[in-house]
């Protein structure tokens, strides 16, 4: 009886054994900037995860890591191999990147979710060929929302926007700021809060999403409101080439089929049009909060700056060697048939 029962205590363990190594697990770290309440990571994130899991069987998984390197250094993070997933906003880095100019253009008439699938699709098609990611691979891309204007003074015109301090994230918003008068103050978005509370800025350009993810409701009451928005903003979700080559070929392929591109990039974008909605909600429900939308002559005359900024930009991107009208063309016809 005593050899039966170590006999079952060894196959026991074997199987065990065999089964771990049948699913044999890899967590990737992702690297993140932003609090952690905040949508890019209770959603996007997470939606990523989940869909790595679930295209590879469990195989793949990640974890978040806070405070591992500031915003803009991000990308040197992934390269230097201290975190396999990072997300990095674009205009963090002035003169870094080009192409991704292209979808922060104001004008553009849609979703979160259908200027990410867009932008996914000309990147593959016309910007990709720049190379301005080297060193790290691009997994998704995606825009927030609209960018509008947040302030704790009133603001209900164009006209009193001039000369307001305003936090800039950078690339397009920042151009756009410059011909509507504003002062331009860059800081990071998770330091918003408190360069509004302190006075050091009176306004800042940003999704709607930032009223609950970064708490305006409580320090930008107002909102002015132009529609499709004064700008919007450029994200990638790189990940390490080191890493992904690393893993089996049929987990590598499971990504590239199902979850990396366009697939991530619509989940990513959708996530973005649903806290948009959140943070909406959330200030259209505090009596202490407003929202004015630009008046129609306000928006005839900001249908100029457009114009002119959306030439400087396709003026860049000509100069990089892109077929720049093609591009823009491509991101507005996919915009409008998504």
């Amino acid at each position: 009886m005593n050899r039966f029962f170590k006999l079952a205590s060894v196959i026991a363990m074997s199987m065990t054994t065999l089964g771990s190594a049948a699913i044999a697990e890899t967590k990737l770290t992702i690297s993140t900037w932003l609090p952690p309440q905040h949508r890019i990571n209770t959603g996007m994130f997470e939606g990523l995860i989940d869909m790595m899991e679930e295209a590879t069987n469990g195989e793949v998984t990640a974890e978040l890591k806070y405070g591992l390197a500031p915003p803009p250094a991000q990308m040197d993070l992934i390269t230097d191999g201290a975190a396999d997933i990072s997300i990095i906003f674009h205009g963090y880095q002035p003169g870094r990147f080009v192409g991704t100019k292209l979808v922060e253009l104001p004008g553009y008439e849609g979703s979160a979710e259908a200027s990410s699938v867009a932008y996914w699709r000309v990147y593959e098609k016309y910007l990709s060929v720049l190379d301005e990611h080297r060193g790290v691979k691009v997994i998704a891309l995606n825009t927030h929302g609209p960018g509008q204007i947040h302030s704790d003074q009133s603001v209900t015109s164009l006209a009193d926007v001039s000369g307001l301090k305003v936090r800039i994230g950078g690339g397009v918003a920042g151009e756009v700021g410059a011909a509507l008068g504003v002062v331009g103050i860059r800081v990071p978005a998770p330091k918003v809060y408190e360069t509004l509370a302190s006075g050091a800025a009176d306004g800042v350009f940003i999704p709607f999403e930032s009223r609950v993810g970064f708490k305006l409701t409580e320090v930008a009451k107002n909102v002015f409101e132009m529609p499709g928005g004064f700008y919007r903003g450029s994200f990638a979700i790189i990940m390490s080439q080191e890493t992904f080559d690393g893993l089996p070929e049929d987990v590598r392929n499971a990504l590239e089929e199902k979850v990396f591109g366009e697939p991530a990039s619509r989940m990513m974008g959708a996530v973005w049009d649903e806290s948009d909605a959140t943070g909406r909600a959330a200030t259209e429900a505090d009596d202490s909060n407003s929202i004015t939308v630009a008046s129609q002559a306000d928006q005839e005359a900001f249908k100029k700056i457009v114009e002119d900024v959306t030439a400087q930009v396709l003026a860049e991107l000509t100069e990089a060697g892109v077929d720049a009208q093609a591009a823009y063309d491509m991101v507005v016809t996919e915009m409008a048939g998504y």
